[in-house]
């Protein structure tokens, strides 16, 4: 074979943190407070439509912009919750997940050569997305300011889009600072969107789970925005099924409609039996995602209080299922090498935030934890935090 059998622009995303400490935790025997998923399930209102659903035969294709009761439930929840208007019909695409979302997204709007701005620490998958549509990705990094959060840097935001920028991507809550952007930082992204001519493209997976009162602000809602503004979001995180994989994209029509251009030669369609259940799920289930919500608040200040008794620097953490926490004062530098050498050590598995960066060295001090376990998984991984040296 005369070339690399995995392309130039995809050798550097060839395994994942991940899979990594995942597996240095089941070798290992650790708890795994790394990645984030829950250990419980969702509704059981919506478990039981799903049920019913694949009882009753809905196993084979939905339409390819998702079941119309679906795309109808996303449309009200989006109006109820935030007062923004999609038509269900032409303005809301169903995904295979909030990452098929904006790997198509990615495909159908982003042309080689063209910039894309991410903010960094990054979920994993933003910039394999850019790479796959032939992308260029500029960075600009969070940086760690008053009250023990992140905070964005305006002046570098601005510094970092220039004449080829296409578009710009935002996660609110923020994974994996846990970051809650503000009124204030919202409004200089947008007027840098609107100045610019960028398409916004916002990954709002966490938007129910926010703790101590906050609340959700979509990018698409300030002035200018809802014309720019692809909205990704899904079932996963806030009904506790993230191995169902449905998620959506709302925006302007002919946005969306370059969105399923791309995703309908990815996955096509997927999870027909899940769909209704997700319609149920927003139009009757929002009361147990704010019982969810309290409860990982809950979760989030016992692994607070724990990590700060064993020593940790705890930063805050406002919203999503993550904390963040530096090492420093245990004598560590590298959030990376204490990371790998845990599960081992004290038999607990965390994820270094330098993984997520294309300039680790702001972050290197940083380890991230995940809260959304069970209180005996939580309350064992702290037992053995105390044993850390």
């Amino acid at each position: 074979m005369r070339t690399p059998a995995l392309t130039t622009r995809l050798q550097p995303f060839t395994s994942t943190i991940f899979a990594e400490i995942t597996e240095l935790a089941r070798r290992t025997g650790a708890v795994n407070l790394g990645q984030g998923f829950p250990d419980t399930d969702g509704p059981e209102g919506m478990l039981r439509v799903a049920q019913e659903a694949i009882a009753s035969g809905v196993n084979q294709y939905p339409p390819g912009a998702g079941e119309p009761e679906l795309r109808a439930a996303i449309s009200e929840h989006r109006a109820a919750r935030y007062g923004s208007q999609y038509d269900p019909d032409s303005q809301v695409l169903v995904t295979v997940g909030a990452t098929e979302a904006l790997t198509a997204t990615m495909l159908a709007l982003v042309e080689p050569g063209d910039e894309v701005v991410l903010v960094e620490p990054y979920y994993d998958s933003y910039p394999v997305a850019v790479a796959m549509a032939g992308g260029v990705r500029r960075t600009v990094a969070l940086k760690q300011g008053s009250e023990h959060r992140f905070e964005l840097d305006v002046d570098a935001l601005r510094a970092a889009v220039g004449p080829n920028t296409r578009a710009l991507v935002l996660n609110s809550p923020h994974n994996p600072t846990g970051t809650v952007f503000t009124d204030a930082e919202l409004a200089a992204i947008a007027e840098v969107c609107r100045d610019n001519d960028l398409i916004a493209i916002t990954d709002e997976v966490y938007e129910h789970l926010l703790y101590n009162g906050r609340q959700h602000h979509p990018l698409a809602t300030l002035p200018g925005m809802a014309e720019r503004t692809l909205s990704i979001s899904s079932v996963g995180k806030s009904f506790s099924a993230t191995g169902w994989k449905i998620g959506w994209v709302c925006g302007p029509a002919e946005l969306v409609a370059a969105v399923r251009a791309a995703k309908q030669f990815m996955t096509f369609v997927g999870g027909a039996p899940f769909q209704p259940a997700v319609a149920h799920a927003l139009r009757n289930e929002i009361p147990w995602v704010e019982q969810l919500r309290a409860d990982l608040q809950r979760k989030r200040d016992k692994l607070a209080e724990g990590l700060d008794s064993a020593g940790f620097d705890v930063l805050a953490s406002e919203g999503t299922y993550f904390i963040c926490a530096d090492v420093r004062p245990l004598g560590f530098t590298d959030g990376a090498e204490l990371c790998r050498s845990l599960p081992e050590r004290i038999g607990l598995a965390a994820i270094p935030v330098q993984v997520f960066c294309d300039n680790p060295d702001d972050t290197r001090h940083l380890v991230r934890f995940a809260f959304c376990k069970r209180d005996e998984v939580l309350d064992e991984g702290l037992r053995r935090l105390e044993k850390l040296e």
